[in-house]
């Protein structure tokens, strides 16, 4: 699996940098091989830190990321 933040100028000001640090612990807890990285302007910049989660889009607040995790990132781990 791989997540990428967006990190550019509307992002980082949005709250990327509290996005990466708030899921990196989650991701953590997990023995899943997920890839966590930067990137910039995924030309989203409208709502709020662009993440792109294999290849969809969404945008985060900082305090939208642990139902994120839960939501769609857990739910991708879990076999069907």
């Amino acid at each position: 699996m791989i997540i990428s933040i967006c990190v550019g100028s509307s992002c980082h000001l949005k709250g990327a940098r509290r996005v990466v640090e708030q899921l990196q612990p989650l991701i953590a807890q997990t023995d899943a091989n997920i890839e966590l990285g930067g990137c910039f302007c995924l030309n989203n910049c409208t709502e709020g830190v662009c993440v792109k989660l294999d290849g969809e889009l969404f945008s985060l607040q900082p305090e939208d990321v642990q139902q994120f995790f839960e939501t769609e990132i857990l739910r991708r781990l879990s076999p069907t």
